[in-house]
């Protein structure tokens, strides 16, 4: 229940301001817009009726919106046009394939997506037969001078994918990941699985296959904003699909080459660390090779390292751990940035599609666009932005993913819980965007409360992205500078509110 001033004290507070001279400013009344997807698809970022503020306070739990008290900047929330998913969009009709890159990119008339993270080669979803990276050679043979570098393979569908989405989307970032280098700088001349070979040819080297691929594709129309030097480098046994075992100290080595290089050839590029999960997962502790260290503190040891110099931050993924951890570097770490890179829906494989939607949306809601977000990172990334029913195509690793959207035996196209997810973040809250405080009593971990998110954009609009963590409705209070509204939502909705400060 909101408490208003009285007439009486208003009064007064008139008369006095009046008795000292000073300009009287009337209480105003304000309207916060508001969208809201609902577990059960009955509303998808459905723009209901706006709520007004009302001067006062409320006997609700209370979400205390502070734009005075800020924390990072934001980059962007998005996906990855894999080659999967190239393939996917470009399976579509011309008129299908503008329709959903609008509804993807556009931050008009679809949710704008403004961050890509793109695979340097092929990763698990590839719709090739063989995996490949773009210096691949004939077993025993290698490359030292990159003579053979070609990104002709990505100029067919990804390039012009992404070309169209950075017009759809200006403010579009991108940045750059290699699940593999080529296999003739590896250990076992593989991509799946093996090390970087410890030679400090084979570390130039690398490091100017990374630089010609950001000069590439920069040449090509898409710059690079950031980069990491490879993907999950703790999967050491990765299950048919590109992957390097890659100890930190071999990444500092390379980032301490490549730094300088981006320095001078494409200074926007930023490099980032290690790309893993929030903490090492017990199956790549388990699989350490005998008599050496697991690692576990592998992002702290890297930016205590000589290479942090040539380092932004840190990028992390969901598949172990919480978000609590980047908030942890961030204290130890306070003048590195920390991003978050990678997650990719999941299910059962007999789960419905109501079950998936739900499930999906709930956890993500929690862990990864409000849970990440209140920790520090700057980005919010999913995994593929296309799939096709059946969770592919792939070469390899998972079986069961899902996109932001998927394309149908039918041909036609449908949304998932991920395209809503990010959707309540990137439509509102534009790159440049700041984080502020607000105050927020759900968890990670469930505790069946409201669990909430608060930006500043760049023109000065306020966006509040709130998730009951409860099955059941939940009513709560919004208050900012002496005004409140109050709201219920469904039991597991996400809501985007945005009002002008």
């Amino acid at each position: 229940m909101l408490t208003r001033l009285t007439g009486a004290v208003a009064a007064g507070c008139v008369l006095a301001l009046a008795a000292s001279g000073s300009a009287v400013a009337q209480p105003r009344t304000t309207t916060a817009r508001v969208w809201v997807t609902t577990v059960d698809r009955a509303e998808l970022l459905h723009e209901r009726a706006p709520v007004a503020f009302r001067p006062g306070t409320s006997t609700e739990v209370t979400i205390t919106v502070d734009p005075a008290q800020t924390y990072q900047r934001m980059d962007g929330f998005g996906a990855a046009i894999t080659d999967s998913a190239a393939d996917v969009l470009y399976r579509l009709t011309p008129a299908q394939r503008e329709d959903t890159m609008r509804k993807l990119f556009d931050p008009r008339s679809g949710i704008g997506v403004s961050f890509l993270r793109q695979p340097v080669g092929s990763s698990d979803f590839t719709a090739e037969a063989q995996h490949y990276t773009y210096d691949d050679m004939p077993p025993g043979q290698t490359d030292f001078t990159l003579r053979h570098f070609s990104i002709d393979h990505d100029r067919a569908r990804i390039l012009p994918l992404l070309k169209k989405a950075k017009q759809l989307n200006p403010q579009l970032k991108v940045m750059a990941t290699p699940w593999s280098p080529p296999a003739w700088m590896k250990t076992g001349d593989s991509l799946v699985g093996g090390r970087l070979k410890d030679e400090p040819a084979v570390y130039a080297a690398y490091a100017a296959y990374l630089l010609r691929f950001v000069l590439a594709y920069t040449a090509a129309g898409v710059p690079v904003d950031f980069i990491s030097v490879q993907n999950e480098p703790q999967n050491r046994h990765p299950s048919g699909y590109p992957g390097t075992d890659l100890p930190m100290r071999q990444e500092a080595k390379v980032i301490e080459i490549l730094g300088p290089l981006l320095r001078l050839f494409s200074p926007r590029t930023k490099i980032l660390g290690y790309d893993h999960n929030w903490t090492t997962h017990p199956g790549d502790v388990g699989s350490t090779p005998p008599g050496e260290d697991p690692e576990t503190d592998y992002p702290y040891r890297l930016l205590a390292s000589p290479a942090a110099k040539w380092i932004a931050g840190t990028a992390y993924h969901c598949y172990s751990g919480d978000p609590s951890a980047q908030g942890k570097l961030h204290d130890a770490f306070p003048d590195k940035g920390i991003w978050f890179t990678e997650c990719s829906g999941s299910h059962g494989p007999n789960d419905p599609p109501a079950q998936i939607f739900r499930d999906t949306l709930v956890w993500h809601a929690r862990n990864i666009v409000i849970g990440t977000t209140r920790e520090w990172a700057r980005s919010v990334v999913n995994w593929n932005i296309a799939l096709d029913s059946d969770g592919g195509p792939h070469l390899g690793g998972c079986g069961t993913c899902t996109g932001l959207v998927t394309r149908q035996p039918d041909g036609s196209v449908t949304t998932d819980a991920e395209y809503y997810t990010i959707g309540h973040l990137a439509k509102f809250v534009p790159p440049g965007s700041v984080r502020i405080a607000s105050t927020s009593y759900g968890t990670t971990g469930w505790n069946g409360q409201i669990q909430d998110v608060a930006f500043r954009t760049p023109d000065g609009t306020i966006a509040l992205v709130v998730h009951n963590q409860n099955d059941d409705p939940r009513s709560f209070a919004v208050t900012i500078g002496g005004r409140t509204f109050e709201y219920t939502l469904p039991g597991g909705a996400l809501a985007t509110y945005t009002w002008r400060a």
